[in-house]
């Protein structure tokens, strides 16, 4: 009985302990290169950011390449500012947006939007009796028919 408790115990002090996991390391490091007649394309695998590496007077410098998702999504957010610039001041000014542009909903205008319509006392008070007018023939309709009285 003594050497169940024993054999466990000898086990769990056998047994290696837990450690955290390292990274493996990638086949070949963190950047990989590529051959380019400028020079060397330079990959970072953890980052995603490439770099043009091309030889200068004093080594080897390399310098990012631009990334053109975010050259695009600076350019997009420019305009957006610039058009709401330019609609802010045709607005000030009394004239009107051209055909199919919409200015910006005003604070008032969101709220009234978020607002929900509720029904009128008489709306509630017609669908009510019409519920009760429908119970009440459910209810004759039980009564009348046949087999009725054994329920």
């Amino acid at each position: 009985m003594r050497t169940l408790p024993l054999l466990v115990l000898a086990l769990l002090a056998l047994a290696p302990p837990a450690q955290a996991q390292t990274p493996p390391d990638s086949e070949n490091g963190r950047y990989t290169f590529s051959q380019v007649p400028d020079g060397m394309v330079r990959l970072d695998t953890r980052t995603g950011a490439v770099s043009l590496c091309a030889r200068k007077e004093a080594g080897w410098a390399c310098n990012t390449v631009p990334d053109e998702r975010l050259a695009l999504e600076n350019e997009i957010a420019r305009l957006q500012r610039e058009n709401g610039a330019l609609k802010k001041d045709m607005l000030a000014r009394g004239l009107p947006l051209p055909g199919g542009v919409a200015s910006a909903p005003s604070p008032q205008q969101r709220e009234l939007n978020l607002k929900v319509p509720l029904p009128s006392d008489a709306e509630i008070d017609r669908v009510m009796s019409a519920l009760e007018k429908m119970w009440r023939r459910l209810q004759e309709m039980v009564q009348k028919a046949p087999g009725s009285d054994k329920i």
